[in-house]
């Protein structure tokens, strides 16, 4: 019991000081703008990348947001060919959203930025820190897939 305990304060006292900097690593990762979209247009390409075919309803309420404001962003990515809604084959009635082929290379590009950026600032860590960066990045990674499990 008392090795659980002392494991629980432990992980507490990680998590109070790990968290913070996730969150500003997340923030500055998506605050620039990066080939012409904003970073909340490339959160919507990113979920319409993972679930092709979903519906702008689908996002709306995804997104917590009315089904008109969604329909606007959508429109914007659509104008800027990024986005092509596309009729169900089984449900004529449903619109679906995917990604063009400009929708894809967009995202590529946001991606090799993003990781420039950050590789960038990896760069300036001593050897010995990057080292303990990559030793972190797999079980980080581990705890957002027993995330997705428990969900």
């Amino acid at each position: 019991m008392a090795q659980t305990t002392k494991q629980q304060l432990e992980a507490m006292a990680v998590a109070d000081s790990l968290r913070p900097t996730l969150l500003r690593l997340a923030r500055d990762l998506r605050r620039e703008k990066i080939a012409g979209v904003s970073p909340h247009q490339v959160g919507l390409l990113v979920a319409i990348k993972y679930a092709p075919g979903v519906t702008v309803g689908e996002l709306a309420a995804e997104e917590r947001v009315s089904t008109a404001a969604m329909s606007k962003r959508v429109s914007r990515l659509e104008r800027d060919g990024l986005v092509a809604r596309t009729q169900s084959e089984s449900d004529r009635r449903r619109i679906g959203l995917t990604l063009t082929d400009e929708g894809q290379r967009t995202l590529r590009r946001v991606r090799s930025r993003r990781t420039a950026w950050l590789a960038s600032r990896l760069n300036a860590l001593s050897p010995a820190e990057l080292a303990a960066v990559s030793a972190a990045a797999e079980p980080l990674a581990r705890l957002l897939e027993t995330e997705k499990g428990s969900a």
